[in-house]
């Protein structure tokens, strides 16, 4: 897809989700949606986030990660020196799983395309992968996220080259909801998120 302007990027994306994911009822996700959770942030980010699904307070307000774990991805993201606006955050899948439970594999393989459409339309420069389902979907591995983290990869990985979708950094971290779970990776996460700074050019804070 040709590089659009932020406004023609913003009205791709809002096209995709009202004409395609908003009435989606391919995967059984659909049937105990309050409403789809499609993506918030700049259509021009340079950054983009993903997630694995939505849970129980992105169900009911529209918006990913607004619950405990999205409190906290605001603060990474504000350590970052940036703001939820300056970026795009979105998940694999667009309905929520039922008991917030992590989607299966079939969901996220019918659910991916919404998303790779909308990194299509984005074209960011970095993408970070939060937690295992979101890592392994993007780079079609089954590799574990343990061994995953910390080390950029190349976005798209060869399985996905038919999509010709557009080149990206890919940096595969823990999901908040894991730091939520095991304070004491945060200091791994926040080494990830500072790769990620180098790579977007914005000034890491020097330690303490």
């Amino acid at each position: 897809m040709e590089e659009l302007s932020a406004t023609e990027a913003a009205a791709a994306l809002g096209r995709l989700d009202v004409e395609h994911v908003r009435g989606c009822e391919k995967c059984r996700l659909h049937s105990g949606r309050t409403q789809t959770v499609f993506g918030v942030g700049h259509a021009r980010a340079e950054l983009v986030f993903v997630g694995e699904g939505p849970g129980a307070d992105e169900d009911a307000q529209g918006e990913p990660f607004v619950g405990r774990a999205g409190q906290l991805l605001t603060r990474m993201i504000a350590a970052m020196t940036l703001t939820r606006d300056q970026v795009y955050i979105c998940n694999i899948v667009k309905c929520r799983p039922p008991g917030n439970r992590t989607p299966s594999d079939d969901e996220m393989e019918t659910c991916s395309p919404y998303l790779f459409r909308q990194l299509a339309i984005l074209r960011p420069k970095v993408i970070v992968a939060l937690g295992r389902p979101a890592a392994q979907t993007l780079l079609m591995t089954k590799t574990p996220i343990t061994k995953l983290r910390g080390q950029f990869c190349d976005f798209p990985p060869p399985g996905l080259a038919h999509l010709r979708l557009p080149a990206a950094r890919l940096m595969p971290t823990y999901h908040p909801a894991y730091l939520l779970r095991n304070p004491a990776s945060k200091p791994e996460v926040w080494e990830d998120l500072q790769s990620v700074m180098r790579v977007l050019g914005l000034r890491v804070p020097p330690r303490r």
